[in-house]
C-alpha cells in the first residue's frame, strides 16, 4: 500500500469524479485497481457494490456481498442487498433481509410489500419533509394502482396528477376498478402533459419523447383491447413494438397481449412476438402475476402449433410453482381433449375440484361442458336412429352450441354418406345435403358447400336458386368456375315469374301507395309556378323533358337572317323592327334560370365555393358596364 499511495489517492478522485458525474462504469474500473491492492477495502467494496446496482448488474453485487460477509456487515450493505434482492425479484428475500436489519431507515420502508407499504407511505408523506415528496406520492399513486389491478381493492386518496407519472398512475388504478373510459382520458391527460414536461427540454428529441410515451401507448391498447376494439389496439401495440424501447418489460407485455389477440390465428406472429417475452431481465421487471400470464399463454401458444410435448413441460413448471391455479389444468385438459382423450381429462378435472374446493366452480362447468361432448359420442353410438332426423337436429345443436363446427360438419358428412349407400336421391336424402349446404355457407365453409350445391344441382339442373347459390359460393374460391356455371342461368326473357299484375294493383299496399303519391303529387303541382301561358286543357308536349337538340322536330338554327339585315339604313344602325337585336332589352329582361350560388330555394347552402363542374358560363345577353363619359367643363361641377 506504502508504495501506492500516490496512485491510490489519484484514484480516489477519480471515483469522486466519475460519481458526480454519473460514469460508473469508468468509476467501477478505477475501485477494481484499488480493490486489486487490497480486496478487503470496506470502502473500496461498498462503492463497487454502488456502482454495479446503477449500472444494472444486481446479481453482480450480491455476489460481491455474499463473498465478503466478514467485512461486509448487515448494518453496512441491507439496503443496497434487500434492494438487488427486489430487483431480481425475490420479494421474500428481500423482505426477510430488511426484517434482519436492526435500524427500520426510511429507505428500508419503501422496499415493503405492497399491502403493507401504503400505510408506510402514508405515514413517510405524512412526516418527512425533503426533495422526494414528489417521489413518495408518485409511488403511493403505483401502490394504489397495483392493488387496484392485481388484488381489485383500491382506494381512491385524492391524490394530485401535477406530473404525468401520477396522472398515468391514477388511469391505471380505475383501469383496474373497471372504469375503462375514465381511465382512457386520464391516459390521455398524462399523454399530454408527457409531452408538453419533455418538449420544455432542448436537448430532448421526438425520438425520446415517443420512447417515454410507449408505456401510455401500450396501456391506451390494453383499455381498447378491453373495449373490444381489437384492430385499433393491434395497431397501437405494433406501433410500440417498431419503436423498440429499451424497458424490456414494457416489450414483454405489449407482446404478450399481441399474442392475446391472435389466439389460434396468426400463429407466425405469435411466434415472433413470445420470444420478446423471454429477454432478458424480463424477470426482473414485472409482477409474478405478470410473469404467470406470460407463461400460460406460452403453454397455450405451444398448444396452438401442436408441440404437445413442449405445452405440457411448460404446463408441469406452472403446477409446480402454482399447484392451486386453475389455468395450467385447464389447458392440460384441452390438451387432452385435442387428442380425443375426454376420460381422462374428466377424471383431471375431478381429481383437481377435490383437492382444491375454492376452484371447485369454475371446474365443475368444464366437467358438465365435458360430459355434453361425452352425450354427443353416446347418442352417436346408437346405431338405431343415429341417422334419424330428431337425432342429426340435436347433435348439430348441441355441437354448434359447443362451437365445434367442425363436429357438426361431420354429423352431416356421415348422415349424408349413409343416405347415399342406402336411399339415394331420396327426399331426405336431398333435404340432409341442402341443410349441409347452408350450414356450411352459414358458418363461412364455402369451400365445403360447394360439393354438396353442386350434388344438388345435378339432381335437378332446373333448379335455379341452388345454381345461384352454388355459383356465389365459387365466386369466394374459384371465380374462372363461377362464370362457366353463370352460363347456365336462364336468360330474363325466358323466367316467368307468373305475377298477376291486376291483383297487385288492387292490392291493399298498392292502394295506399297510390293515395299517398297523388296526394304528393298535388302538393307539388300546388306549391310550384305555373308558366304564364299555361293551358289546363292543352295537351303537354311528350318530348318536353328532352334537350332540345333531341327533340324530333328540331331541324337546327337557321342561318343568314342576320345577313339580310346588314347594310340596310346608317353605318351601324339596326332595324327598329328587331327588338331581339337590341342588347339593352335582353339585358333588362329576368334570366330563364337561376345562376349558380344565386341562394334560390329553401336548401341551405353547405358551401360558398362552386365546383368546376358545375360553374356555367355568363349568359350570352348579359351587358357590360358603359365606360363613364367625359362631363363637358362649364359651371361649378368641373370635369
Amino acid at each position: 500500500m506504502a508504495s501506492g499511495s500516490g496512485p491510490v489517492s489519484a484514484l480516489w478522485t477519480e471515483i469522486n469524479r466519475c460519481g458526480q458525474n454519473g460514469d460508473f462504469t469508468r468509476a467501477l474500473k478505477a475501485v477494481n485497481k484499488i480493490l486489486h491492492e487490497n480486496k478487503d477495502d470496506v470502502i473500496a467494496l461498498r462503492c463497487k457494490i454502488v456502482c454495479l446496482i446503477q449500472n444494472g448488474g444486481f446479481k453482480e453485487a450480491l455476489n460481491v456481498m455474499n463473498t465478503h460477509t466478514k467485512s461486509l456487515t448487515s448494518d453496512m450493505i441491507g439496503f443496497e442487498k434487500a434492494y438487488c434482492e427486489y430487483r431480481l425479484n425475490r420479494v421474500e428475500h428481500a423482505l426477510k433481509t430488511i426484517q434482519g436489519i436492526p435500524e427500520q431507515t426510511d429507505k428500508l420502508k419503501e422496499l415493503e410489500r405492497y399491502d403493507e407499504c401504503l400505510a408506510v407511505y402514508k405515514e413517510m408523506i405524512r412526516n418527512s419533509h425533503d426533495d422526494y415528496e414528489e417521489e413518495r406520492k408518485t409511488n403511493l399513486s403505483a401502490v394504489l394502482a397495483a392493488q387496484s389491478t392485481w388484488e381489485s381493492t383500491s382506494a381512491d386518496l385524492g391524490l394530485p396528477e401535477s406530473s404525468y407519472e401520477l396522472c398515468y398512475n391514477a388511469a391505471c388504478l380505475l383501469i383496474g376498478q373497471g372504469q375503462l373510459s375514465q381511465g382512457m382520458q386520464k391516459l390521455q391527460k398524462a399523454e399530454e402533459l408527457c409531452r408538453k414536461s419533455l418538449t420544455e427540454d432542448s436537448d430532448v428529441t421526438e425520438e425520446d419523447v415517443d420512447a417515454e410515451l410507449a408505456i401510455i401507448h401500450s396501456q391506451m391498447a390494453y383499455v381498447m383491447q378491453l373495449q373490444g376494439r381489437t384492430e385499433d389496439a393491434l395497431q397501437l401495440y405494433n406501433q410500440v413494438i417498431k419503436l423498440k424501447p429499451s424497458d424490456v418489460g414494457l416489450l414483454a407485455v405489449t407482446a404478450n397481449n399481441i399474442i392475446t389477440i391472435n389466439k389460434d390465428q396468426n400463429v407466425f406472429d405469435s411466434k415472433k412476438k413470445v420470444k420478446l417475452t423471454s429477454a432478458e431481465g424480463v424477470e426482473h421487471k414485472l409482477a409474478k402475476k405478470q410473469l404467470q400470464a406470460i407463461e400460460i399463454n406460452k403453454a397455450l401458444l405451444a398448444m396452438y402449433t401442436n408441440q404437445a410435448d413442449q405445452c405440457n413441460k411448460m404446463l408441469a413448471s406452472l403446477q409446480t410453482q402454482n399447484p392451486g391455479h386453475p389455468r395450467p389444468v385447464l389447458i392440460k385438459v384441452a390438451q387432452l381433449c385435442r387428442e380425443k382423450q375426454h376420460n381422462k381429462a374428466i377424471e383431471l378435472l375431478q381429481r383437481f375440484s377435490d383437492q382444491h374446493p375454492e376452484s371447485a366452480s369454475g371446474i365443475k362447468l368444464t366437467m358438465a361442458q365435458l360430459y355434453l361432448t361425452q352425450a354427443c359420442d353416446i347418442l352417436k353410438s346408437i346405431e338405431e336412429i343415429r341417422y334419424k332426423p330428431g337425432m342429426l337436429s340435436a347433435l348439430v345443436t348441441m355441437y354448434t352450441h359447443e362451437e365445434d363446427i367442425d363436429s357438426a360438419i361431420d354429423v352431416f358428412t356421415q348422415a349424408i354418406q349413409y343416405y347415399q349407400s342406402e336411399q339415394p336421391g331420396s327426399a331426405i336424402h336431398l333435404s340432409l345435403v341442402r341443410e349441409a349446404a347452408n350450414y356450411k355457407l352459414k358458418y363461412g365453409r364455402k369451400k365445403e358447400a360447394t360439393s354438396d350445391l353442386e350434388q344438388l344441382w345435378k339432381q335437378n339442373t332446373n333448379d335455379v336458386h341452388t345454381l345461384a347459390q352454388l355459383i356465389s359460393a365459387y365466386s369466394l374460391v374459384d371465380q374462372d368456375k363461377a362464370k362457366a356455371l353463370s352460363k347456365h342461368l336462364p336468360s330474363p326473357d325466358t323466367m316467368s315469374f307468373n305475377v298477376d299484375v291486376d291483383e297487385l294493383e288492387n292490392s291493399h299496399g298498392a292502394t295506399y301507395i297510390r293515395k299517398k303519391a297523388a296526394k304528393v303529387l298535388l302538393i307539388f303541382l300546388c306549391s310550384g309556378k305555373l308558366p304564364k301561358n299555361y293551358d289546363p286543357k292543352s295537351t303537354p308536349d311528350p318530348e318536353r323533358w328532352l334537350p332540345m337538340r333531341e327533340r324530333s322536330y328540331y331541324r337546327g338554327k337557321k342561318k343568314g337572317k342576320r345577313k339580310e339585315q346588314v347594310g340596310r339604313g346608317t353605318q351601324g344602325a339596326t332595324s327598329g323592327a328587331s327588338p331581339e337585336l337590341d342588347a339593352s332589352k335582353s339585358a333588362s329582361s329576368p334570366p330563364t334560370s337561376p345562376r349558380p350560388g344565386s341562394g334560390t330555394g329553401t336548401a341551405t347552402a353547405v358551401s360558398n365555393v362552386v365546383p368546376p363542374r358545375q360553374q356555367k358560363p355568363a349568359a350570352a345577353g348579359a351587358t357590360r358596364k358603359k365606360a363613364p363619359q367625359k362631363k363637358k367643363k362649364g359651371g361649378k361641377g368641373g370635369w
